[in-house]
Formats: structure tokens, C-alpha cells, sequence
């Protein structure tokens, strides 16, 4: 699914009038119904009281309008309050002309602020997509006023006050909604951390716009949800063989984090790999053996930390990081390992395909020299704070999109960047973000758990680098949701990720 700017949002909308032979109060008509009936589904009559619809003097407060005529056809109390203003669009002029005697309507101003009770049902309907500047003025003082008032806020489109695309001024006014109804596309403001307090839970809503438009149109920003990633594990054929789904090494743990080992190479088995071997430390011999039979094992020389790379020959991806430590001998394992992988491997005639995590992600910020030996299409998951050691501090989630785009176009690499929305980087400079998932995951393991998944899927002789990070990223999150709906968020852990893996990858077989 593509994410569209605001500028493209606006022309998509034409685009659908033009396709559909319709004037734009018509597609601002389908918008209110598909908005009341969202709203209608949640809240009965009585249980929303009357209602407070906020209607600024453009289109967002021309689709208010159109709201409150319906919700009165349904049943609701509904009450308008008008944001004063010398000009109108002309839709809102066609609503405010067709709202029924029966709504009270009232104009704000500085002296007469709506009265919103605590608990209130309260509409946002002040200023949509097209906002191109921060409020001010009376229209700050509402948005201020409405935020204090502890109402259940409902926002139209987008929260007042947000831009659907870019960063506001830290000290900007913007509604502070507990759910927001958007339509046809997810907004890029909806996916980033730093817009969380305005948005509250978020829905969009179909409206039949132009799928010709949104698929002739280029964009860097992208949204993966179930349709996606449907069938995109291939079906296992009939006299396939463990050699048939490929040969993962883990370079993984030290003393104290061989936690980190077992839980990726539970994850990798669990997501289909063929074979895997795993290296490791001397001390965590009998740990690995005992929790992960499945698995074969080689100990390092040494007892505490990895100090020697293993022959490559016969892997079809290896993947390096969980639990690793940052000792000095272990860093030289890195390097030799960037720069063997970097080799056409005689089977493929390409790199051997690299997951790097954790702690070989905080050895490459350490020595960013290294980043010059990532062979092609090297996978990294970094959550932010081990993004900004490979980079630069961020001033903000879109700088820090920016970061992210640029860094792996020029290392021609794949960057999962991790948290809620996770995004994927790709060579080709697009941001894919991720619907799965939940805060239960925020808990340690579950990197080492996505860096299993993804070996095992980088192994599959079948699947392209990108298909395989897409699928991976998505199967972590959907088996973090199987697992919360039996644990609860705050009862999850690492290994109850683990466990869903096969239900999750069962779902897109």
C-alpha cells in the first residue's frame, strides 16, 4: 500500500472526480458516510451524548458539516461550533447551506469558547491535509481550549494542527485525538513516534478513490499490511529435502548473553530454514545444545566471547550479532566476515547474504570504517539508538527518515529500523513501513528473535533480499500479536514470539 504526500493526496482526490465523473462535494459526502459509519459502529446515540463537531471554514470543516447532517438523520444530538473566517471553500458554503435547523450552530470567538464537558464526544473537524503553516491566532486558542477539556476526541482526516508530511514547530498547537478517521491511504504523520500524542488509534476508511491514480503514482514511502505479504512464503514442494531451504550459520553470544544465541536460533529454525550451525562461545556449549537440539553447534576457541570465523563454505546466509560482545578478537571476526561475504559465492555468483545485529551493529558504529566492506544488500536492524551510532543524532523522525533513505541507498544495504511501525530501508531508496506488532514486544530477545527470522528467510533460495526482510519483519510482528492475544502485552517475552513463528509464516504460505 503507497503512502501519498500531501500534494499527492490533494490530486488523487481529483483525480477520482475526474475518473468518476463526480463534483467534489460528492466525494465529500462518501467521506462523512464512511466516517459516520465508523462513529455509528462504536458509539450508539446514548452513548455518545451529544456531540461537539469543530468545524474549521475549509474542507475538513466542510466534511464536519456533512457529519453532523448525518449523524442528526441517525439519530445523534449533534451541536456545530464554526470557526470564524473571511472565506469559505465552496464546499463548506454547499454543507453549511444544507445543514438542518435542528443542529445548533454557534460561532467561536475569543470571548466564547465552546463549553466542552469532561468526557465529552468532540469532532475535529478544523483543518485538514491542506494546512500549510502552524496555528495561531483563535484557531491555536481552540485547539488549546479543546486539549484541556479531557473530551473524547474524534478527528476527521487529521488531527488540526499536524502536517501530513513534515515536521511542525516543537511548541505548535495540534489536537490531541484519541482516534482518527482518514480515508483511502495512511498519512506518513500517522507512522512516526513523534506525532503519537496526537493521534491516538487510527483507521482508514475506504471511499472508493482512483486505484489507477495511486498505482501510476511514484512515491519513496510505502505500508505493508496482510494483503502485501499474501502468498509470499513459497509453497513447499513435495520431495523437497532439508538441503532444499538452505544452510544458515549464527555467529552469536558470549558470557552472560547466550540468552541473545538461543532465542535467534529458535527463531530461524521456527521461521523454516533448512539447516543451521551455530557458533559460539565455549561457555555456552551446553546451554545451545540442551535448548536448541535442532541445531548444529561449533565452540570457539575461546571460552567467553567469538574469536575465529568459521569456513563459509556450504551457508547460504550467516548472520552475526546476538549476544556477540564487543571484545577486540570479536571485531576481527566482523571484519574478516564483511570482507569473505563480499566474495561471489560459486553457487549464486553474489555475496553471501548478512543479518547483522546488536552488538555487531554497536562494532560497526564504533569503526565506521567498516561500513565501506558491506557486501550488497546486507541486511541491518538497528533500533534507533544504534542508527544514530551508525550515523548522526536525528532531530526529528523525519530527519531521521531522511538518515535512514540516504544511508542505505549508499550502502546499497536493507535497514530495518526497529519500534513500533518498523521500517525498511531498501537500496532503491523506498521506506516500507510495517503494520504488525505491539508494545508486549518492546521486551528483551525480540531483536535477536527478528534476527533469527531473518536469516532463515535470507536462506531461501526463492525469495529476493527485499521479499525476504518484508516477509520477515511482518512475520515477527504478527507472531508478537498471536503470542499477546495468549500472554497479554505485559506478560510477553522474547521466547513467546518464538513459539507463534510457525503460526504466523502459516497465515502466508
Amino acid at each position: 500500500m503507497k503512502i501519498l504526500s500531501a500534494a499527492q493526496t490533494r490530486e488523487l482526490d481529483q483525480a477520482t472526480q475526474t475518473e468518476q465523473r463526480l463534483i467534489s462535494v460528492e466525494l465529500m459526502e462518501r467521506a462523512a458516510s464512511a466516517f459516520v459509519a465508523w462513529l455509528s459502529s462504536r458509539y450508539s446515540s446514548a452513548d455518545a451524548g451529544e456531540i461537539l463537531i469543530l468545524c474549521g471554514p475549509g474542507n475538513n470543516g466542510g466534511d464536519g458539516l456533512a457529519v453532523a447532517r448525518q449523524l442528526l438523520q441517525r439519530g445523534y444530538r449533534v451541536r456545530v461550533a464554526l470557526l470564524p473566517a473571511t472565506r469559505h471553500s465552496p464546499d463548506w458554503q454547499h454543507n453549511r447551506q444544507h445543514l438542518p435547523k435542528a443542529v445548533p450552530s454557534s460561532e467561536i470567538s475569543t470571548k466564547k469558547l465552546p463549553d466542552i464537558a469532561a468526557g465529552a464526544l468532540v469532532i475535529d473537524a478544523l483543518f485538514g491535509t491542506g494546512l500549510s503553516r502552524p496555528l495561531a491566532g483563535l484557531a491555536a486558542t481552540v485547539v488549546t481550549h479543546l486539549n484541556q477539556a479531557r473530551a473524547r476526541v474524534i478527528a476527521i482526516d487529521i488531527p488540526s494542527g499536524l502536517f501530513a508530511d513534515q515536521s511542525q514547530p516543537a511548541d505548535s498547537a495540534v489536537v490531541c485525538a484519541q482516534h482518527t478517521v482518514s480515508f483511502g491511504l495512511p498519512k506518513l504523520a500517522f507512522l512516526l513516534p513523534q506525532n503519537a500524542e496526537y493521534m491516538g488509534e487510527w483507521s482508514i476508511e475506504d471511499i472508493g478513490l482512483s486505484q489507477k491514480f495511486v498505482a501510476d503514482t511514484t512515491t519513496p514511502w510505502h505500508y505493508t499490511n496482510a494483503a502485501a505479504v499474501a502468498g509470499a512464503l513459497p509453497v513447499r514442494p513435495k520431495f523437497s529435502h532439508k538441503g532444499t531451504f538452505g544452510h544458515a550459520l549464527l555467529l552469536a553470544g558470549s558470557r552472560g548473553k547466550m540468552g541473545a544465541a538461543v532465542l535467534a536460533a529458535g527463531a530461524c529454525l521456527r521461521s523454516g530454514v533448512g539447516l543451521l550451525t551455530a557458533h559460539i562461545p565455549g561457555c555456552g556449549y551446553d546451554i545451545f545444545q540442551t535448548s536448541q537440539p535442532e541445531a548444529m553447534c561449533l565452540t570457539d576457541a575461546k571460552a567467553d566471547f567469538i574469536s575465529e570465523l568459521p569456513k563459509l563454505d556450504g551457508y547460504q546466509a550467516v548472520g552475526i550479532g546476538p549476544g556477540l560482545g564487543q571484545d577486540a578478537a570479536s571485531l576481527a571476526v566482523l571484519r574478516q566476515l564483511l570482507k569473505a561475504a563480499a566474495k561471489p559465492t560459486a553457487k549464486t555468483g553474489k555475496p553471501l547474504p548478512l543479518v547483522i545485529d546488536a552488538d555487531a551493529l554497536n562494532l560497526l558504529g564504533q569503526h565506521r570504517e567498516l561500513l565501506k566492506l558491506l557486501p550488497e544488500n546486507t541486511v541491518l536492524t538497528p533500533h534507533p539508538k544504534e542508527f544514530e551510532r551508525l550515523t548522526e543524532p536525528a532531530r526529528d523522525d523525519y530527519h531521521r527518515l531522511d538518515l535512514l533513505r540516504d544511508f542505505a541507498v549508499q550502502h546499497h544495504c536493507l535497514v530495518v529500523l526497529k519500534g513500533a511501525c518498523t521500517c525498511l530501508a531498501t537500496p532503491e531508496g523506498e521506506l516500507h513501513f510495517n503494520n504488525t506488532g505491539n508494545p508486549g514486544m518492546a521486551t528483551g530477545g525480540s531483536g535477536d528473535v527478528l534476527t533469527g527470522i531473518l536469516l532463515a528467510l535470507r536462506a531461501h533460495a526463492q525469495l529476493s533480499p527485499f521479499e525476504a526482510v518484508r516477509l520477515g519483519v511482518y512475520a515477527h510482528g504478527r507472531a508478537g500479536d498471536l503470542a499477546a492475544t495468549h500472554s497479554g502485552q505485559a506478560g510477553l517475552v522474547a521466547g513467546d514470539i518464538v513459539r507463534h513463528i510457525g503460526p504466523a509464516l502459516k497465515e502466508w504460505e
